[in-house]
């Protein structure tokens, strides 16, 4: 390969890099919004069963229940979880477009 192949492969890796922590970020909004938005919409819904699926996520999440409070815990518990995700997709990502190829 010539320098100037090696500047244009270089420069195409440069670009074809992710920025894992806005992907953290965007994943976590997307994961904590979608949890929020969920719960508020079945605690609008009421009854006597409404959310009972959705309350299943006490288990992974204390704290975490199909109400108002919930919902805001909820969406802490998606935002972190979404974060983490995020952030590993973005990781991961970057280590293979690094990797000679």
């Amino acid at each position: 390969m010539t320098t100037s192949q090696d500047e244009s492969q270089e420069l195409k890796r440069t670009l074809a890099r992710l920025n894992a922590r806005a992907w953290g970020i965007a994943i976590g909004l997307l994961m904590g919004g979608g949890l929020f938005l969920a719960t508020l919409i079945l605690v609008m819904k009421g009854g006597p069963n409404v959310g009972q699926h959705l309350g299943l996520l006490r288990a992974y999440f204390p704290g975490y229940s199909v109400s108002v409070i919930g919902s805001f815990i909820g969406f802490i518990y998606g935002f972190v979880v979404g974060y983490a995700l995020g952030r590993i997709i973005g990781s991961v990502y970057n280590r293979l477009v690094r990797a000679p190829g």
